[in-house]
């Protein structure tokens, strides 16, 4: 009984929320498909990033550090100056997994599910970011002199962007882990096990395990943060797949998950 209550609630989190999707999914097949992207895009930047950004501007302004996560490994680890660049690559993850996504209707209903359980991980993370809010005091580790200029560019990007808040867990890399299981899924789907698949595979998940390192080697995230987020992007990708697993498994006929559109 338990289990089908927990398998309810799953499903009815990831099947499209009522009110948001009826329109995007009768404009589907505008312009090849390219709309309904573009509208979960806009989607997925809405609900990540006024989370992300709001629980980071408050813990920012409140100034008060509940945990510190830092060990004596975490300043070990050297600053390593390109490695900002497999950190930046998180931000090519998301049109990545646009584009990867096969354009047809239980596709774009997996799309739809996939994106939905990327936002509950955001706001499962932002209230940690406000409930345990952390410093992540390492910026001064960083040798502004030792970097190259596209290096200290990109640095100060980030710098700007991100106040040294919002640690654990990492949603750099639960989105990223999530996101390339995701990619993967929708690359065999759509081009099988082809050499050109399999090579672009192999690059996604060597820049996944860049990124994961470049977290730390950015003095962006201590150790902790890596673990935690490793496993909320686990957690999430192991809800997730059933319900995916449902959707390719579903009779033609009941694809539509709004049959009058």
């Amino acid at each position: 009984m338990q289990t089908e209550r927990l398998t309810t609630l799953r499903d009815k989190l990831l099947s499209p929320w009522p009110g948001i999707w009826e329109g995007t999914w009768k404009r589907r097949n505008l312009l090849g498909g390219h709309i309904f992207r573009i509208e979960v895009l806009m989607f997925g930047l809405l609900v990540i990033a006024i989370p992300y950004f709001g629980s980071n501007i408050i813990a920012a302004a409140n100034g008060v550090t509940f945990w510190n996560p830092e060990i004596t490994l975490d300043r070990q680890i050297p600053v390593i100056g390109w490695m900002i660049a497999p950190y930046m690559a998180l931000y090519l993850f998301y049109p990545a997994t646009l584009i990867c996504n096969p354009r047809d209707d239980r596709h774009r209903l997996e799309l739809i599910a996939g994106v939905q359980m990327l936002s509950l991980a955001t706001i499962f993370c932002s209230l940690f970011f406000l409930a345990f809010p952390a410093e992540i005091d390492m910026r001064s580790d960083i040798d502004w002199d030792s970097l190259s200029g596209w290096q200290a560019s990109l640095f100060e990007m980030v710098h700007k962007m991100d106040q040294p808040w919002n640690a654990w867990p990492s949603l750099h890399i639960a989105h990223s882990y999530f996101l390339a299981h995701a990619i993967t899924r929708w690359v065999k789907a759509g081009h099988g096990d082809s050499t050109g698949s399999r090579l672009f595979l192999l690059v996604l998940w060597v820049e996944f395990v860049l990124l994961c390192i470049s977290i730390l080697t950015t003095k962006q995230h201590y150790i902790w943060d890596l673990g935690t987020g490793l496993l909320v992007g686990f957690i999430g990708w192991r809800i997730a797949l059933p319900v995916l697993d449902s959707i390719r498994a579903l009779p033609d006929a009941e694809i539509h998950p709004f049959p009058n559109h």
